[in-house]
């Protein structure tokens, strides 16, 4: 399985020569703001979308399979110690998705947030997990962005973990692409033009899929595909951004921010359109070599970059 899997990746090829840019396409793409029909018979456990404001809430960007840099930044919020063990009482931690791909440690990196969701739980606070545009990629078979040592990961069996109903599959569809928690949303690759109108067909879209409900690796929702879905998107990421576009789905939200990730940051975290965006994607995996940093949102303070150190 390992030999076979490992030849598929390097048969599919990735963007490993380009490590500033990683930039990868849907392997589909659909015509632009073709936004997600809802799966009507699909049966999962509905969670909500949006959350009350917290006094504390730190948002995390893409972690690409490095478990020590996921570690440091879970330790520079204040959330975990240096047992993996949860101290941060109520605070909210979200993870804006990408978790697999690039790095080697993908499995051990869910374990640990599938951990500490129970364990915040139990504290009063919470950590949001969101669905990234690589765990859709993998959900599909696509593998193009898959290191040697994550071929090996999911107990030897990726394909059949993370394609739509499988083990490692069901439990990532027990989250949203989209959340809103006070007056910020929050998703991968940013909201914008009609996907602001259906962000609850786009997390049920994505959710019923990848839960297995809804056909298979081949049967990819649109929010997988279409180059203006919130896990593609990089309205938010580019350098200037499309502030006119992001400012009427703010409008459309309800809300007076938008935090993302998706697109590396050279410069770390950074906010464009009058701090109404922040991009949180700072590379911090190790195939990026980028900062350790956080970004932490509070009730009655501006957003602020919290800056850690690699374990």
């Amino acid at each position: 399985m390992r030999t076979a899997l490992w030849a598929l990746v390097a048969l599919l090829g990735c963007d490993r020569g380009h490590p500033r840019e990683g930039t990868p396409t849907p392997s589909t793409p659909l015509p632009p703001a073709t936004a997600t029909a809802p799966a009507t018979a699909c049966s999962i456990t509905p969670i909500p979308l949006r959350y009350p404001a917290p006094k504390r809430l730190v948002a995390i960007g893409d972690l690409h399979g490095d478990l020590a840099a996921t570690r440091a930044a879970l330790r520079t919020a204040g959330a975990i110690d240096d047992k993996d063990t949860w101290i941060g009482g109520e605070l909210v931690v979200v993870q804006t998705g990408d978790v697999l791909d690039r790095g080697d440690d993908e499995q051990a990196i869910f374990d640990l947030l599938f951990s500490l969701e129970a364990q915040a739980k139990a504290a009063g606070g919470a950590v949001l997990l969101l669905i990234g545009n690589h765990e859709l990629m993998n959900a599909a078979g696509d593998f193009r962005y898959v290191t040697r040592g994550g071929a090996h990961d999911f107990g030897d069996r990726r394909v059949a973990a993370l394609a739509p109903g499988g083990v490692y599959a069901k439990k990532i569809a027990m989250h949203n692409v989209i959340a809103i928690v006070g007056d910020t949303v929050f998703a991968h690759g940013g909201v914008i033009g009609e996907f602001a109108t259906q962000v609850d067909e786009v997390n049920r879209g994505a959710r019923c899929w990848l839960d297995g409900q809804a056909g298979g690796p081949d049967a990819q929702p649109p929010v997988v595909a279409s180059e203006d879905s919130p896990v593609w998107t990089r309205a938010a990421g580019m350098p200037t951004g499309d502030c006119a576009a992001l400012a009427a789905s703010l409008k459309t939200l309800g809300v007076k921010r938008m935090v993302v990730g998706h697109t590396v940051q050279e410069s770390g975290i950074n906010a464009i359109c009058d701090d109404t965006v922040w991009r949180i994607d700072v590379g911090l995996a190790k195939l990026y070599g980028g900062p350790i940093e956080v970004l932490e949102l509070t009730s009655d303070a501006a957003p602020k970059v919290l800056r850690g150190m690699r374990i």
